[in-house]
């Protein structure tokens, strides 16, 4: 896993061959960098689902953290740019970085931003962490690989769980929890694809190179879709609760724990962080519970403890 397929979301990515860690240094540091980046990224949900409150909408708080991420994504393609020794981007790859910006990045955040209008965090987030089954899956119908015994478990584990959770919110909530969770699973597909259609490009790029490129194209996708949809001057003249919440989602929720998540994988090894970021779907219930106040009933937990296991089935490296 590269640190790039942490981003936006903590999903863990599946792996066959976990890479080690490439600065070793003390664990807990790593530890706390990979605990900071999940709590952190799952916190996205909360201050979306609090700016709906405050009348925003999916695509302005969208185009809203985009704004506020797209300069330090910028700096740190600056910064990586002074390694023109290792590899130049071919035009080639540079429409390639443009789809992983789009699926990846454009269209997976905003299909996200979009079910979180009808589902709960909570919710949201389960759905969310099915993207290493969809990887699992996709190897499994366009490439043909033989998922393992354990595989096919954890897929079923996986989703009975999600099952349980989205059938619980669907006689309590309406239709309109069918149409959340339809988009937020599409988002997970899209996410899944990314992380699909990134191994090769990241293995010539770099994955902060990729996730600074990718960023800002999907930014610039934001925006155009914001400005085709709503008068330009609109995005000016939200609440201001909206700016200062937009202002967190861009960087404690998006750009910190993006780098954090990446010195992780740095100190600790891919498989060791992806592990340690299956604390977000329990970050995201405590904070819906206490800052959202949520309901939170026996089949929510019940969902959430077995798509935590199915997953880290999946994710869990082979012997060997």
């Amino acid at each position: 896993m590269s640190a790039a397929s942490t981003v936006p979301d903590e999903t863990p990515h599946v792996e066959t061959r976990p890479e080690p860690p490439t600065r070793p240094g003390h664990p807990w540091s790593g530890i706390g960098l990979a605990l900071f980046g999940a709590i952190a990224f799952s916190g996205k949900a909360i201050i979306v689902k609090l700016g709906y409150r405050l009348g925003a909408d999916a695509i302005t708080l969208l185009a809203l953290r985009m704004l506020v991420a797209l300069p330090f994504f910028a700096l740190m393609a600056w910064w990586v740019r002074r390694d023109t020794q290792r590899f130049r981007l071919r035009g080639g790859d540079r429409w390639k970085v443009v789809g992983l910006g789009f699926s990846g990045y454009y269209l997976a955040s905003f299909l996200d931003f979009a079910g979180l209008q009808y589902i709960t965090a909570t919710l949201e987030r389960l759905i969310l962490y099915l993207t290493p089954t969809l990887v699992l899956l996709i190897g499994v119908v366009l490439f043909r690989r033989k998922p393992a015994g354990r595989q096919l478990l954890a897929l079923a584990i996986s989703y009975l769980g999600v099952a349980l959770a989205f059938g619980h919110d669907l006689e309590t909530g309406g239709d309109g929890i069918a149409l959340g969770g339809v988009l937020v699973f599409l988002s997970a597909l899209s996410y899944a694809s990314y992380l699909v259609g990134s191994g090769e490009v990241v293995a010539r790029v770099g994955a902060v190179r990729l996730t600074a490129y990718a960023s800002a194209v999907a930014a610039c996708f934001c925006l155009l879709h914001f400005m085709i949809v709503r008068p330009w001057h609109s995005l000016f003249g939200q609440p201001a609760d909206v700016y200062w919440l937009s202002l967190l989602n861009g960087t404690v929720c998006t750009v910190l724990p993006v780098l954090a998540t990446m010195m992780a994988v740095q100190r600790l090894g891919s498989a060791l962080a992806s592990q340690i970021g299956m604390v977000g779907p329990v970050s995201t219930i405590v904070m819906s519970l206490l800052i959202l106040g949520e309901p939170m009933g026996p089949w929510q937990v019940a969902g959430t403890v077995m798509v935590m296991l199915g997953v880290f089935v999946v994710t869990r490296p082979r012997p060997g």
